[in-house]
């Protein structure tokens, strides 16, 4: 049994259908809110829009108990948290390591719409970037 059956089996197909939609729109958004972190004038807004995506996945795949996908959301929220009360840029290793991130997080996507089991989330994106800035 895939992931969106079994969430189907669990949820109300409206909640299911909900938080796929939101879903796939916040993967959709999530690359370039990650880019725009090069661009000093983009950068506030976009690392608070981006602390704002992970935690509504945190929160939802939470509820919907998509423990991996939530569990990497905290991780990443947190990072970000970090960032935003301490930095006002990020580096080179940051970004690719959020545009890994953005690459999972859009795997499990097409695993839900495949009905595939979730991918395991791949072991690099446990370690922390230095968050140091250049």
């Amino acid at each position: 049994m895939g992931a969106k059956s079994v969430l189907d089996s669990n949820f109300d197909y409206e909640i299911v259908d909900e938080f796929l939609d939101h879903y796939s729109i916040m993967i959709d958004c999530m690359e370039s809110m990650i880019l725009d972190l090069r661009k000093p004038d983009m950068f506030e807004q976009s690392i608070n829009e981006l602390f704002r995506v992970f935690h509504n996945i945190k929160s939802s795949s939470a509820f919907l108990q998509l423990t991996p996908m939530s569990k990497l959301a905290a991780f990443v929220e947190s990072v970000l948290d970090e960032i935003r009360a301490n930095k006002s840029s990020v580096n080179e290793e940051t970004i690719n390591w959020l545009l890994d991130v953005s690459d999972m997080f859009a795997i499990w996507r097409d695993d839900l719409r495949l009905d595939n089991e979730l991918t395991r989330i791949k072991y690099s994106l446990l370690k922390l970037p230095d968050l140091e800035s250049n």
